[in-house]
């Protein structure tokens, strides 16, 4: 089966910037744009199914991720729910406690609301990563303390792929009093997550990178953690996200989240076969002048990141119109610059420009990916002889 959207297009290897709306999630909303138009907080008979929805709709999320629906926060994107888990958090500390932990590879709306915090007086630490982008967990051990009020590591990193050691390091962070936040916006929905067994406090779920629309997002919240609220008003989401809550969307987000962990364990085996396929057949056509970025088993089971020696892969991929990909976070997209997160992994500005983000999703075929492999290597060796798509 092909999505409608992508019938008759170039091949698709841009899940991690942003998946189709599944036609089963798009009619699950639909009749909450139509017809279901009550606000959920009125007492008439007109909010009576838009609350229900609401309801079933946080189950759906919790379920996914081993929670409680008590512990589901909806909230307008991924950006919205990083911001809420660590300036809520923060803000919501005690006062001795003003210094946060992070990555220099997170995701900017981690990185600039940690920033944020500055003028209230925090100060960010950013620990170091090995040459496969993984945080080694005595890292942060060394670097928490009785001061830090939060964690925020993502589960999978957006452009490589790489996981980290989750479960460890929020389990250093709790033994020091610090909260524990992970950006799974790439890993829910495509990896089984406990957030219970994996002792997080704070996990951002995206829709859009999940088969949902654009404009919703989660937040989940571990009972018991105080966070201040950023947007205030009437009081929804437990005080939290104040504003009439987005059925359509919010219906949509929880059909998705069904519809993903029904299909879980089964889809993260059939995308890592896919991108190990992927890999080969690169490897096959090109040799050794493909450079794998990331780790090669601790990743996402959908993205491959490769470098091919003497290659700017922004011009490769404009040579080649057959296949949508990327070079790096769609974040960073259209920058003439080496990605911050390979640059970061300690990699030259050579590899790091010359490297491809191929990511895979619910409509990637093996034909697909045998004939966006021929696509790019049949690029890349004609211009072998005159550089024309060698340099910056």
């Amino acid at each position: 089966m092909t999505h409608p959207a992508l019938a008759n297009g170039p091949i698709y290897l841009d899940y991690n910037a942003t998946t189709p709306v599944d036609p089963a999630v798009h009619e699950a909303a639909l009749p909450y744009l139509t017809h279901h138009f009550g606000n959920p907080s009125s007492a008439h008979h007109y909010a009576s199914e838009p609350r229900q929805a609401l309801a079933r709709a946080r189950r759906q999320v919790a379920d996914l991720l081993a929670a409680t629906p008590e512990e589901i926060i909806f909230t307008a994107g991924g950006s919205e729910a990083d911001t809420l888990a660590i300036r809520g958090a923060a803000l919501a500390a005690p006062t001795p406690r003003r210094q946060l932990i992070t990555l220099a590879t997170e995701h900017p709306a981690v990185l600039q609301a940690c920033r944020s915090l500055q003028a209230d007086g925090f100060t960010t630490t950013m620990l170091p990563i090995d040459q496969y982008g993984r945080l080694d967990p005595a890292d942060l051990e060394k670097a928490i303390g009785p001061g830090t009020a939060l964690v925020s590591i993502a589960y999978g990193n957006s452009e490589t792929g790489t996981l980290q050691p989750i479960a460890e390091l929020a389990a250093i962070a709790r033994r020091h009093g610090a909260l524990f936040h992970t950006d799974a916006a790439q890993a829910a929905g495509k990896l089984p997550i406990d957030v219970a067994g994996q002792g997080v406090d704070l996990l951002t779920v995206v829709g859009h990178k999940m088969y949902a629309p654009k404009g919703i997002g989660a937040l989940y919240l571990r009972s018991g953690v105080h966070l201040q609220p950023i947007i205030h008003g009437g009081g929804q989401e437990a005080g939290l996200r104040s504003g009439t809550e987005n059925i359509a969307f919010i219906v949509a987000l929880g059909h998705a989240a069904e519809l993903a962990r029904q299909e879980l364990p089964g889809s993260a085996v059939r995308l890592a076969a896919l991108r190990d396929l992927l890999q080969r057949e690169l490897e096959r056509l090109l040799g050794e002048r493909v450079q794998l970025n990331g780790h090669p088993t601790q990743r996402l089971p959908g993205t491959l990141n490769v470098s091919i020696a003497g290659v700017n892969a922004r011009k490769l991929l404009a040579a080649i119109p057959q296949i949508a990909a990327a070079t790096g976070s769609a974040c960073h997209e259209g920058l003439d610059a080496p990605s911050p997160v390979l640059l970061a992994m300690g990699m030259s500005a050579d590899r790091a420009t010359a490297a491809l983000r191929l990511s895979l999703g619910r409509w990637t075929s093996e034909p697909q990916v045998r004939r966006a492999a021929d696509l790019i290597a049949g690029q890349v060796t004609p211009a072998r002889g005159d550089g024309a798509l060698s340099g910056a």
